[in-house]
């Protein structure tokens, strides 16, 4: 029988305190996972992994150190511990590092409210094999596919336990399920591939893997006979599936670890209009049976809903303690944090303001424009906020679409783009990132 998390998490910390360490903190995370493939209708793999890792933090003062380990054994953990100590003891002083004040921590979590853990036996191979099968026969079922690169299902869960010298000791479970089918079209130099995939909490609450074979299948096929868009000032639409990375820009440049070095082209909006009036973005930890839910920070501290934007105004950062302290703030509860470095500040559930629009109305409004359905590549300038990426998508011609379009690439400025967007109503509520369809105006397009 497998160690209780809580009690490696506290033989760390004794560990600790034993070396020599002033203060510490402790992860441990247990994970299992099963994944098949299947190709041409029979098993291609069948994929089982479970293991234990654990993480340390110790602190000397300002200074820390992080190790990890999969190893369980006491020996092991005292040489971690001995190890960090010294580590410690050399590392340069970081005015942030810090454990939580004891009045600072979550009490009073509920993690059974947050749905994480789906309640059923967990699926046997063979029926991730039937759902694999399902997927495949399904995108092979489009006319024009000429083949299915990939049908995958799997599912995994994950057990989570922190703890600390300053009396916090909480964890939780979750798991999910997943499916997603790779298909191709077309031959040669003409072929085009596209994706869909779905994954949920609960098994129960996806969707049949049939159909979503064919939902990658029939993607695939509608981007046969691409060709180079034009070049010039164009209304570009973000389809939902890519939409929530252009808000992930926004989500990167309030990070306090970019606000703090002074890294970040949205360091002097606080308080300043940077999404259009009547658009919020709100971080939701608490929503029920969603991947992103949390029910305490890596620190210990309880998570808030919050309004990041509100009525398009900029209304805070994403702090942990470490990131607060350096800018004099307190921590928004955003602590994420792995076995192996100290804690970051992260954002977990977000969701947009949806518009009144459907993805369809945008594109009659525009008349000629771009839809992009998907992205590559990336180069953003994260101080002054200069956005160009590679995309494909649709050319969209008397408000609907013409043709497949590929090797674009994308430019504008962020602090430009983002107050300009125009949501649709088309966001999956089901998604940690709750972002629809947005259309951006006179973004410059270079093609042909």
């Amino acid at each position: 029988m497998p160690a209780p998390l809580d009690q490696l998490t506290a033989r760390l910390l004794d560990a600790a305190l034993k070396a020599g360490a002033e203060a510490a903190d402790a992860i441990a995370v247990r994970e299992a996972s099963i994944g098949i493939d299947v190709r041409g209708g029979a098993l291609e793999q069948a994929e089982r992994s479970e293991g234990t890792d654990i993480g340390l933090r110790v602190l000397i003062g300002r200074r820390q150190s992080c190790v990890s380990a999969s190893d369980l054994t006491d020996a092991t953990i005292a040489e971690m511990a001995e190890r960090a100590v010294t580590m410690a003891r050399l590392a340069p002083e970081d005015p942030g590092a810090g454990l939580a004040d004891p009045s600072q921590l979550a009490t009073d979590w509920d993690a059974a409210a947050l749905d994480l853990v789906d309640p059923a036996d967990e699926p046997a191979p063979a029926a991730l094999q039937d759902a694999a099968l399902a997927l495949e026969s399904g995108a092979a079922s489009i006319d024009g596919v000429t083949q299915v690169q990939s049908a995958s299902a799997g599912h995994g869960w994950a057990e989570i336990h922190l703890a600390a010298t300053n009396g916090f000791s909480g964890g939780y479970r979750r798991s999910s399920t997943s499916y997603s089918a790779v298909a191709i079209s077309g031959d040669g130099t003409g072929m085009e591939r596209d994706y869909n995939g779905e994954s949920r909490v609960y098994a129960a609450d996806l969707p049949d893997p049939h159909g979503i074979g064919v939902i990658a299948g029939e993607r695939a096929v509608a981007l046969q006979g691409a060709r180079r868009a034009k070049t010039g000032a164009y209304p570009v639409i973000f389809d939902e599936r890519i939409a929530s990375s252009l808000i992930g820009n926004l989500v990167m440049a309030i990070n306090g670890t970019a606000i703090a070095r002074g890294s970040s082209w949205a360091r002097d909006l606080l308080g300043q209009q940077i999404l259009p009036r009547g658009i919020d973005l709100v971080e939701d930890p608490f929503r029920p049976r969603v991947s992103g839910s949390r029910p305490f920070d890596g620190e210990g501290l309880p998570r808030q809903r919050r309004a990041i934007v509100e009525d398009g105004i900029l209304t805070g950062w994403t702090l942990d303690l470490a990131t607060g302290r350096k800018l004099g703030l307190p921590s928004t509860g955003n602590a994420a944090r792995g076995t192996g470095a100290p804690p970051q500040p992260s954002v977990t559930n977000l969701a947009l303001t949806q518009g009144t629009q459907s993805r369809a109305d945008l594109m009659a409004e525009i008349g000629t424009g771009l839809l992009v359905t998907s992205m590559i590549g990336s180069t953003i300038n994260p101080n002054t906020g200069d956005y160009s990426r590679g995309a494909s998508g649709f050319w969209v011609e008397g408000g609907e679409i013409a043709y497949p379009v590929n090797e674009i690439t994308l430019a504008g400025n962020l602090r430009d783009m983002l107050p300009r967007i125009r949501p649709a109503n088309d966001a999956r509520t089901h998604l940690s990132r709750v972002v629809p369809s947005l259309l951006v105006e006179g973004l410059t397009l270079a093609g042909d």
